[in-house]
């Protein structure tokens, strides 16, 4: 069974949370034979890089959790989860200056790399841990990439998977596993595509799974059919109008990452960003808590727009599938900004 419970940053932590088929060389003056990978199918790390990434990552985390200081891990994080941790690290620094009262160190153990191979930048790979925050027997899977090869190894994605749901990865004979194309066309939903079906589908008013009542074959759950109707149930209630936006996230340090499984399919990661915009009626009052006034800009008057950023991972089955359904494993999300009016 796949994980339906909605993660956040918060509770137990901040996380309880083409290519060429030929190298191509070049000879230096020094005479030293340089492999140019951004060319090469080559793998994207190490073993050895990747434990050291989780290393370096986990430490700046603990450093950034235990002061609310944003800069100790900022050039840890990068895309969805920077926006995440970020907003978070500034909403606990309002609220305890002095530093997290409740903080333990994270540890991050029996670590896992799924090493793709693949051409060019970005380099990325899979760390699968345990850790010792959140709920038993969970995996935590954490994407880090990086654009260059001067940049640092950063984490894009951060979700945490039961143990049972982290799928068998296509590997070669060396081990290492295969990427997906941004726009694979043999799996049900192209990568690039998911974010913007996503949104397409949350728009929808029917409490369905896929088809007719909006969008892309996404199956029911917390995170699709659930969440849709419950939305709907909220735009009903007396004194308080709620409004949704839902974008896709897919450029950049954004772009949607997949490996490929062994059953033909693909674990994709992709972001999504979200609106609520919240409009009491004359005599109603908005909740405002600690957390969104230390995000808040503006003024409350009769409405609230909240932003959250989310990261999410799917399997993404094969066309040739029998069944066509994208299953959320888990999502991961936060709140990153609040407009009052």
């Amino acid at each position: 069974m796949y994980d339906d419970r909605p993660r956040r940053l918060g509770g137990h932590g901040r996380f309880a949370l083409a290519t060429a088929s030929v190298a191509v060389l070049s000879v230096t003056a020094s005479g030293c034979v340089v492999v140019h990978g951004e060319r090469e199918i080559m793998p994207t790390a190490t073993r050895a890089d990747a434990a050291r990434a989780l290393k370096s990552f986990t430490a700046a985390y603990n450093k950034a959790d235990k002061t609310y200081d944003q800069a100790a891990d900022a050039d840890q994080v990068t895309g969805a989860l920077a926006d995440i941790d970020g907003a978070k690290l500034r909403a606990g620094r309002k609220n305890n200056p002095d530093g997290n009262p409740a903080y333990s160190p994270l540890k991050l153990t029996d670590a896992k790399f799924t090493i793709p191979e693949k051409a060019g930048w970005p380099r990325w790979f899979v760390a699968d841990t345990a850790a010792n925050k959140g709920l038993k027997d969970t995996r935590w899977l954490l994407v880090f990439t990086r654009s260059d090869a001067n940049a640092v190894w950063s984490v894009s994605y951060l979700t945490i998977l039961n143990a049972d749901d982290v799928p068998e990865f296509e590997k070669d004979k060396d081990g290492f596993a295969q990427t997906v194309t941004a726009d694979d066309a043999a799996l049900a939903i192209a990568p690039d595509k998911l974010g913007e079906e996503y949104a397409t589908y949350l728009k929808a008013k029917g409490s369905g799974s896929s088809g007719s009542s909006g969008g892309a074959n996404f199956a029911p759950g917390t995170h699709t059919s659930v969440w849709r109707a419950d939305r709907v149930k909220k735009s009903n209630q007396p004194g308080l109008a709620r409004q949704y936006i839902d974008e896709p996230l897919s450029k950049g340090d954004y772009a949607p990452l997949g490996l490929r499984t062994t059953d033909g399919g693909a674990l994709v990661f992709f972001a999504t960003r979200h609106y609520e915009k919240q409009t009491a009626a004359p005599g109603y009052d908005l909740d405002v808590d600690a957390n969104i006034q230390a995000l808040l800009t503006g003024e409350v008057k009769s409405s609230l727009t909240l932003q959250r950023v989310s990261n999410q991972v799917v399997m993404d089955p094969a066309k040739s599938a029998s069944d066509q359904q994208v299953k959320f494993l888990s999502r991961v999300d936060g709140l990153t900004s609040v407009k009052g009016e």
